[in-house]
């Protein structure tokens, strides 16, 4: 081969060369330009997420009760985090070393000029050193965030809730492209109940960077950025002299009261004991704090108002009555006699007087248990739960607060599963009738009855929220009131309640808190227990003849229901329609009476 041909040669593989690679960069730069100038693109924008501050929460006054404040959030940018910092990092923000990277291993697949939130609430000194230092921790920044504050003097823990950073379980099961690691979400009360709501828009800022991450400007000057939008405010009914005044007086005792406007199902004021401190959960919570708060014995995060299922005792004998009236077993002006006790198969139960041939009203007014005794076994169970359940007992209220109970209201059906068809007998009714045996309410369920018997029949269903509002969309609306008519005659309600008015009134088990200003009626309770005292029982409504005020309340392991919910629940209504100007509390209200 001569060596003119070995050139040809060599020039053609060249000029080969030269056509593949000139094609291939036609190809990249114009024929696919979009498709990575895109990605050539999305690999030189550092994304950071704008969190738009959560929506508030006020009174019916107006006044803020939940509110926000500013706090610094360290994050990290796991591509341009120098390992080998690790354990400075995570000594300076107050983490475990190995907290610090499984939270930067969770971020494999994002985008990696994006930074990763790693703990919030960071103190001034924290952010100074990390301002001093960034050109030695690069990728370490902070931004600058909101979490919640509380600028009242009561806690109202299981009204308004807390939030925290949103788990991977919640993240995998979430059906929404919102939220991601990192983020704060509702938890519990108000702030589960109304995340959409409250926690607003995210928005965003895309700033180019260079190769090595270095930020350089906002991309497209930006035009490409998104403004977040704050969350919408929660317009609630609390009254928050009240609901200082009733935390007050339930101190450190374990129970709930609730206390509603029966005309709307607005509640003035709600408590559940003991509670907490809401602050423990803002910021980078205290897991031994947190800890210590789960695994208490008197369970402060329980919500004692919504999820206790507890006998009613007494309290249940309006439910008695107006269940005989609505059956038919009985009249408004029908009487039964109460000789001081009552034997029913080979079982005698007693009562606490012998009150000779009674009607509905006396029978209440003296509590009298033969009469209700034998009301329960007049009914039998069929009647026993369908007119119970009218009264929204067996089921869920639809208060605006998450994990409500049902309550255990029992049926055939229940007696045939527990006992086995046929082997149950009427001797359990027995104790249904003056709310004992298997049944089982809330306080939220009770108020919702007590409501309905003083509203003749118009069932409210007990809410806080009023309307939600937006201050940057000027966009308000309304909770629609949910509500039904229990379709009784007006006699059956009239007879009932003036059996309550002589509870107060009249010589009836509460009548040590008689007032002499406002007209109190209601109804006392003491439920047996198969561990330690009797829970106390309380319920009314005030005044008599134009109710504003319903209330429930609880007394875990109290006593009697005259001696401890009483005279709690007859100083919280004089409070109310005292304007809360009336300090109408007496501890020793109840000593004398009994039921």
């Amino acid at each position: 081969m001569n060596r003119d041909y070995k050139l040809y040669i060599i020039f053609a593989v060249i000029f080969l060369a030269a056509i593949s690679i000139g094609g291939r960069l036609v190809q990249l730069q114009i024929v696919e330009q979009k498709e990575y100038g895109s990605a050539s693109d999305k690999n030189s924008i550092k994304k950071i997420t704008e969190s738009p501050a959560r929506g508030l929460m006020l009174d019916r006054m107006g006044k803020v009760v939940v509110d926000n404040r500013p706090s610094y959030t360290l994050t990290i940018t796991p591509f341009q985090f120098n390992k080998n910092l690790t354990e400075e990092i995570a000594a300076l923000v107050g983490i475990e070393a190995d907290d610090l990277r499984s939270e930067l291993s969770k971020a494999k697949g994002t985008n990696r000029f994006n930074p990763v939130k790693i703990k919030r609430d960071l103190d001034f000194k924290t952010v100074a050193f990390i301002e001093e230092n960034r050109d030695r921790l690069r990728g370490v920044s902070y931004q600058v965030e909101s979490l919640r504050s509380y600028p009242v003097k009561y806690r109202a823990s299981h009204i308004f809730g807390y939030n925290s950073e949103i788990s991977e379980k919640q993240l995998s099961e979430s059906t929404e492209n919102f939220y991601r690691q990192g983020d704060l979400v509702g938890t519990t009360g108000l702030e589960k109940y109304y995340e959409k709501q409250l926690r607003g828009e995210k928005g965003s800022k895309l700033i180019s960077v260079d190769v090595n991450g270095k930020e350089v400007g906002a991309y497209n000057e930006g035009k490409n950025d998104i403004k977040s939008v704050n969350g919408s405010d929660l317009h609630t009914s609390l009254d928050s002299d009240l609901q200082e005044y009733a935390e007050k007086l339930l101190g450190k005792r374990r129970g709930a009261i609730i206390a509603v406007d029966p005309r709307t199902g607005e509640i003035l004021c709600m408590v559940s004991k003991p509670d907490f401190d809401l602050n423990v959960f803002s910021g980078t919570p205290d897991t031994k704090e947190i800890a210590k708060l789960f695994n208490d014995v008197d369970k402060p995060v329980f919500n004692r108002v919504t999820q206790t299922r507890y006998p009613p005792g007494s309290t249940w004998k309006m439910m008695m009555a107006l269940a005989g009236l609505g059956s038919g077993k009985i009249t408004t002006t029908s009487t039964i006699s109460c000789g001081g006790s009552y034997t029913f198969g080979n079982r005698t139960y007693e009562d606490h007087g012998s009150y000779g041939s009674i009607g509905i009203s006396r029978a209440l007014e003296v509590s009298s248990n033969v009469f209700f005794y034998k009301m329960g076994v007049m009914l039998g169970i069929k009647d026993y739960h369908d007119y119970s359940e009218m009264f929204g007992f067996g089921n869920r209220t639809g208060i605006d607060l998450p994990s409500e109970t049902r309550g255990l209201l029992p049926s055939e059906d229940y007696f045939n599963k527990v006992y086995g068809v046929n082997k149950w007998g009427q001797g359990l009714m027995v104790s249904l009738g003056i709310g004992q045996g298997e049944l089982g309410v809330s306080p939220v369920q009770m108020v919702g009855y007590v409501s309905a018997i003083c509203m003749n029949g118009q069932y409210n269903v007990p809410h806080i929220v009023r309307e939600t509002y937006n201050s940057t969309t000027d966009l308000k609306t309304l909770v629609e009131l949910k509500n039904h008519k229990i379709d009784f005659p007006q006699k059956y309600f009239d007879v009932v309640k003036k059996g309550m008015y002589l509870v107060v009134n009249g010589s009836g088990t509460a009548k040590n808190v008689k007032n002499s200003e406002y007209v109190l009626s209601g109804k006392t309770g003491t439920a047996q227990t198969t561990k330690g005292n009797n829970h106390s029982w309380f319920v009314g409504f005030a005044p008599y003849d134009e109710p504003k005020i319903a209330i429930c309340v609880l007394g875990e392991n109290a006593g009697w229901g005259a001696q401890f919910a009483a005279p709690i629940a007859a100083a919280i209504m004089v409070r109310f329609l005292s304007g809360n100007t009336v300090d109408a509390y007496n501890e020793n209200a109840g000593t004398e009476a009994r039921d």
